[in-house]
C-alpha cells in the first residue's frame, strides 16, 4: 500500500511596509506584529519588506491564506497605523510577483494550484520574473520572447543559447511556477562599510566624488575577495557640526563589481545635493550581503561588461599579490600636497 500523501501545500507571503515615517524602532515592531502570525520571518529592511513563511501558521490559526492575511493588515493598521501592500504564493518568487502588482492597503493571492499559478504567471511580461531584468528583457523581446508564457513555452536548449545555462536553467523553473528557496527566519542581513575622512572639512564636490569612488573600490574589492555579492547601498555624511544624512538605494542587481557599485554610490550623493556642504566624513555601507555562488546575473549581448568583469579579476590578483594601491583609477591619484585619511 502507498502510503505516500502529497506535500503540504507552501504558502509564502511577501509584505512591504507603507509607513509616513520610517525608523529602525518601526520597523522592528511591525516585524514583531508579523512575528506573532508566524515565527518564519525573513526580514529585507532596505525596501521595508519581509517574507513570510505561512505554511504551518495555516494550521495553527485554522486560517486559509486570505484569511491569515487580512488579520495580519488589520494588526498592523490597528497597532501602528501602518498600511501594508501583500502578495502570497506556493514561491517566494510568485509571492514577490504578486507583491509587486498590489497596491498599499490590499494583498493579492495565488493558491498552490497549477492551473492558478499557470495563469497568474503566462500574462505577465517577462521583466515581472525575479532574476530578468530590463537589459534581459529586451535580449529576450529581440526573439520574440516577451511574457513569462513563452519563457515557460520555449525549449530550455534554445533559452540557454540566449541567457547561458544558470541563468536560463532558473527562469524556465520560475516561468513554471518553481522556486525551491526558503524563507530563513530571522536572518540578519549581513553588511559591510568602507568609510573616508578627510584631513579638512571638504566643500569641494568634486573631492566628495573622488572620496566615493574610493570607498566603493575598497568595498567592492572586499566583497569579491569574501564571495559575497551585496543587494543595496546605504551612505552616510558627518558634517563638520557632526550631524549626519543618510541615502539608501536598493541596486538592480546583486554585485561586487566595482563600476556597478560606483554608478548607484554617485547616484546617492547626487542625491544629497553637497555642492556647498562642509563634510567631515563620507561611509558606505553594502547592505543585504549573500554568497555571490547563489545570485543569478542578468546577461545581455554587450560584452563590454563582461570584459570589464575580467579586467577586475586580473587587478584583483595583482592587488592581493602587490598591495591594494598598485593598481587604481586614475581619479584615485594622490591629490597634491594633500594626503587622504581613512
Amino acid at each position: 500500500m502507498n502510503t505516500t500523501s502529497r506535500p503540504r501545500p507552501r504558502a509564502i507571503l511577501r509584505i512591504h511596509f507603507h509607513p509616513a515615517e520610517r525608523t529602525d524602532e518601526l520597523y522592528g515592531q511591525l516585524l514583531a506584529v508579523v512575528d506573532g502570525i508566524s515565527s518564519r520571518v525573513e526580514p529585507l529592511p532596505a525596501d521595508w519588506s519581509a517574507y513570510v513563511d505561512l505554511t504551518g501558521a495555516l494550521t495553527y490559526w485554522g486560517c486559509n491564506v486570505e484569511g491569515l492575511v487580512t488579520v495580519l493588515r488589520l494588526r498592523l493598521l490597528a497597532l501602528h497605523d501602518v498600511q501594508c501592500s501583500a502578495g502570497a504564493g506556493p514561491t517566494r518568487s510568485i509571492a514577490a510577483m504578486a507583491a509587486d502588482i498590489t497596491p498599499p492597503g490590499a494583498a493579492t493571492v495565488v493558491q498552490d494550484d497549477p492551473y492558478e499559478i499557470a495563469a497568474f504567471l503566462r500574462t505577465k511580461p517577462a521583466s515581472a520574473l525575479p532574476g530578468i531584468g530590463p537589459k534581459t528583457a529586451r535580449t529576450l523581446s529581440r526573439y520574440g520572447i516577451t511574457s513569462v508564457g513563452d519563457i515557460a513555452d520555449i525549449q530550455l536548449p534554445t533559452l540557454q543559447r540566449i541567457l547561458g545555462t544558470t541563468a536560463a536553467r532558473l527562469a524556465s523553473e520560475r516561468a513554471h511556477g518553481i522556486d525551491e528557496r526558503a524563507v530563513v527566519p530571522g536572518a540578519a542581513p549581513r553588511s559591510m562599510s568602507a568609510g573616508h575622512r578627510f584631513d579638512r572639512d571638504e566643500l569641494d564636490s568634486g573631492w566628495h566624488q573622488r572620496a566615493v569612488l574610493g570607498l566603493v573600490q575598497e568595498l567592492g574589492g572586499r566583497l569579491r575577495t569574501s564571495g559575497e555579492i551585496a543587494q543595496a547601498l546605504t551612505l552616510t555624511v558627518t558634517y563638520a557640526d557632526r550631524t549626519q544624512t543618510t541615502r539608501s538605494r536598493s541596486l538592480a542587481e546583486p554585485t561586487a563589481h566595482s563600476p556597478a557599485l560606483a554608478a548607484t554610490a554617485r547616484e546617492l550623493l547626487t542625491e544629497l545635493g553637497l555642492q556647498r556642504a562642509r563634510v567631515r566624513t563620507l561611509t558606505i555601507r553594502a547592505e543585504r550581503l549573500q554568497p555571490a555562488g547563489g545570485a543569478v546575473r542578468q546577461l545581455t549581448l554587450d560584452h563590454a561588461d563582461d570584459k570589464a568583469m575580467l579586467v577586475e579579476a586580473v587587478q584583483d590578483r595583482a592587488r592581493r599579490r602587490y598591495g591594494k594601491d598598485i593598481i587604481k583609477p586614475a581619479r584615485l591619484a594622490p591629490r597634491p600636497g594633500v594626503g587622504m585619511n581613512r
